[in-house]
């Protein structure tokens, strides 16, 4: 048995799981989710836990258990708690403003970058006077947020001399020497 795969997804009281053919619904108190799931993983519920459980034992199903175990516990975590990403613009002049579901960037570019973000996650602008400007993502769909989070970084990626771009909060960029050392 898959290590990950084999551990039960506890489901609290305010959550309720549909599940129909080879897709999964889970809906809590900040949305609704559904996942697709492979027809050789079997999904049990009782006694308000989740186990997953394999059909056939090859190398793909094998594969698979651990992962659709971790993609339905997110799940599940989303909708009742959700998940945040932070994100800090590091450089002279980069800003971020949000209006009705639209980011704009102001990154050293001779123009401003627009991005729509989906309804599902919530951005907040944290600025303070003498600091880089922070932009919060928050959601309940722990894939899409890690996508628009990406999205978002590889617009002005960190660079290794300065470290002037976006980065995650919490992340250290290895800075190089230049060349007068």
């Amino acid at each position: 048995m898959s290590k990950i795969g084999k551990i039960p997804i506890s489901i609290p009281k305010d959550v309720y799981i549909n599940i129909i053919d080879n897709k999964i619904i889970i809906k809590g108190k900040l949305g609704i989710l559904s996942q697709k799931f492979s027809e050789k993983i079997k999904i049990i519920f009782k006694n308000d836990k989740l186990f997953l459980s394999r059909i056939q034992e090859d190398k793909k199903t094998k594969s698979l258990h651990g992962l659709y175990r971790v993609l339905i516990d997110n799940m599940v975590k989303g909708v009742t708690n959700g998940f945040q990403k932070e994100l800090e613009l590091i450089g002279i002049g980069y800003r971020v403003s949000y209006y009705e579901e639209i980011l704009e960037f102001n990154l050293g570019f001779s123009h401003k970058i627009m991005m729509k973000i989906p309804k599902e996650i919530r951005a907040e602008i944290k600025i303070n006077k003498g600091q880089n400007p922070i932009l919060i993502l928050k959601s309940y769909d722990k894939q899409l947020l890690g996508m628009i989070a990406s999205k978002i970084r590889s617009l002005r990626v960190p660079e290794p001399y300065k470290g002037k771009g976006i980065k995650y909060l919490k992340e250290s960029i290895r800075k190089k020497t230049g060349k007068s050392a």
